[in-house]
C-alpha cells in the first residue's frame, strides 16, 4: 500500500493557476489578469466615461455637444445659483447641475471644459515624456561609456532642478498660448524617471542570451534595441507611463491654481479652483466639482497603473476562490483514492 501525498495550498494555487494559463500566449496571459484586476477595471470604466462625458457634453473643436450652454453663456441665475441636480425621488438634472457663479456661467460647461484641457495636457505629456524617456534610456542602457554618462548626467541635472520652479517659468512663457504648448514644455522636465527605468531594464537585458543571439545573427544595434530588447521592457514602460500622467495632471493643476498654467479665456480644472477658492465659504460648490474630477482622474490613472503593475509582474498570483481551491481539493481526493485503489 503505498502513501499518496496531500498536495499543499502552494500546490494547489500553482496547479490553477497554470491550468487557466496554459496553451495562452505572454499577451493574452497579461489581459487576462488585467481583466480580472476588479480595481484597475472599475478605474478604467470610470475613467471612459468622464473622457466620454467632457468629450461629448459641449462638444470638441468643430463638433457640437449635446449640452445647451457653453463657457462663455450667462443664463440668468436660478435656483440662487445651487446645483439643480438632485437624487431625491429619482436623478433630476435640472438647468445648472452643478450650479452657476455669481454671473450666471454655468458651471458643469466650465468643469468639462476644464476636464477637456487637462485630459489633452495628462494624455500629450504622458506620451511625448515617455517617448523621450525611451530614447535617451534605452541609448544609455545599451551603448553605456560616454554616451551613458552624458546622457546621465544631463538627466541628473534636470532632476535636481525643482520641477515645479521649471513648471512655473515654462508655463508663465507658453501657459496662455494652448495646453499643446503647456503641455510640449512640461514634457521637457517630467521624462526623467522614465529615461532611468528603462536605463535600467536596458542595462540587465542587453546581456541576455537573445540578445547575444541576434548579435551574432548579424542584427544592427537599432535592431536589437528596438525589436529585442525593447519589447521585454514593455511592462515596466506602461506601468511607468500610467504615473507619469497621473503626475502630469497634478502638475498642470498645480500651476494652473498658482496662475502659471492655462490661462483666461481658456479654462482647466486647476484654474477654475484657483479661481473660485474665495467663493468656498459661500458657494463651495464652485470649488467641489474641479476638485473631485481630478481627484476621480488621478486615482483612475493611478489603479489603472496598478492593476498594470501587477498583471505584468509574473511574480504576483491571484488568489484562488474558495470554491477554486474545494474544487482542486475534490480533484486531488478522487485522485489518491484511484491510486489508492489501484495499490
Amino acid at each position: 500500500m503505498t502513501s499518496v501525498e496531500t498536495p499543499t495550498t502552494d500546490a494547489v494555487e500553482n496547479a490553477i493557476e497554470l491550468k487557466e494559463v496554459e496553451g495562452l500566449s505572454q499577451g493574452r496571459i497579461v489581459l487576462r489578469r488585467f481583466l480580472r484586476h476588479r480595481g484597475a477595471m472599475i478605474s478604467a470604466a470610470v475613467l471612459i466615461f468622464v473622457i466620454l462625458l467632457a468629450t461629448t457634453s459641449i462638444g470638441w473643436g468643430p463638433i457640437p455637444g449635446w449640452w445647451k450652454w457653453t463657457i462663455l453663456d450667462q443664463a440668468p441665475i436660478v435656483n440662487g445659483g445651487h446645483p439643480t441636480l438632485s437624487f431625491s425621488g429619482g436623478l433630476t438634472i435640472g438647468e445648472h447641475p452643478f450650479g452657476q457663479d455669481n454671473i450666471g456661467k454655468d458651471v458643469f460647461a466650465l468643469v468639462m471644459r476644464g476636464t477637456q484641457q487637462s485630459l489633452l495636457v495628462m494624455f500629450t505629456i504622458g506620451l511625448l515624456a515617455t517617448t523621450i524617456g525611451i530614447l535617451v534610456g534605452s541609448a544609455a542602457g545599451f551603448f553605456r561609456g560616454r554616451l551613458d554618462n552624458i546622457l546621465m548626467r544631463g538627466t541628473d541635472m534636470v532632476i535636481t532642478i525643482p520641477t515645479i520652479m521649471v513648471g512655473a517659468i515654462l508655463g508663465r512663457w507658453v501657459g496662455g498660448a494652448s495646453p499643446i504648448a503647456l503641455a510640449l514644455a512640461l514634457s521637457a522636465i517630467t521624462w526623467t524617471s522614465m529615461a532611468r527605468l528603462v536605463r535600467g531594464e536596458f542595462l540587465s537585458l542587453r546581456e541576455r542570451e537573445f540578445v547575444d543571439a541576434a548579435r551574432v545573427a548579424g542584427a544592427s544595434n537599432g535592431r536589437i534595441m528596438f525589436k529585442h530588447i525593447l519589447p521585454n521592457s514593455v511592462g515596466v514602460i506602461i506601468v511607468n507611463a500610467t504615473l507619469l500622467m497621473a503626475s502630469a495632471i497634478l502638475l498642470e493643476t498645480a500651476l494652473s491654481y498658482l496662475g502659471f498654467g492655462i490661462a483666461f479665456p481658456d479654462v482647466s480644472l486647476g484654474n477654475l479652483i484657483s479661481e473660485y477658492q474665495t467663493a468656498f465659504a459661500t458657494r463651495p460648490w464652485l470649488f467641489w466639482w474641479p476638485g473631485a474630477f481630478i481627484i476621480t482622474i488621478a486615482l483612475c490613472v493611478n489603479f489603472i497603473g496598478d492593476g498594470l503593475r501587477d498583471a505584468f509582474d509574473p511574480r504576483q498570483r491571484r488568489i484562488p476562490t474558495r470554491r477554486a481551491l474545494a474544487r482542486a481539493d475534490r480533484k486531488a481526493e478522487r485522485r489518491a483514492a484511484q491510486a489508492a485503489a489501484k495499490a
